[in-house]
């Protein structure tokens, strides 16, 4: 299988505010919005791209039609420092507050209005004990 995109759904009734939330604090904007689907892209990257979808739409299967529940949006991001502070002046909730990992990241946790989790990352050098671990084409200069 070719794939040629990626993208995660959120799925959620909330459409207008989760689509603000994105807007707002992390750079995206709708390439389509209707009332029941947005696809938003970034405005710094085009190729990372994220949609939003009311789980009532006909095109949802009718036994899956359920809001977002146990997942994690990982942004990596060149500035996790900015992003932590502008996320804490913005009022977001932050779960994680920022940190450095021994397995190789930087990051903090937040939410967005549908409980989806959002990690802020930058990789950084892991420790000695993970670095093993690490394929060297994935390891961070």
């Amino acid at each position: 299988m070719k794939t040629t995109s990626y993208y995660p759904v959120i799925m959620t009734a909330r459409i207008t505010e989760t689509t603000e939330f994105y807007r707002r604090h992390f750079g995206f904007e709708p390439l389509f919005e209707s009332d029941w689907y947005v696809h938003l892209q970034s405005t710094e990257d085009e190729k990372v791209t994220l949609a939003i979808l009311d789980p009532s739409h006909e095109t949802v299967p009718p036994q899956a039609r359920n809001s977002v529940a146990g997942l994690i949006l990982n942004f990596e991001v060149e500035d996790p420092d900015g992003v932590y502070l502008a996320c804490k002046r913005a009022g977001l909730p932050i779960l994680k507050d920022l940190t450095d990992e021994d397995f190789g990241q930087r990051h903090f946790i937040t939410t967005d209005p549908n409980g989806v989790l959002i990690d802020v990352i930058k990789p950084i050098p892991p420790s000695a004990e993970f670095a093993v671990m690490y394929d060297a084409a994935a390891l961070p200069i």
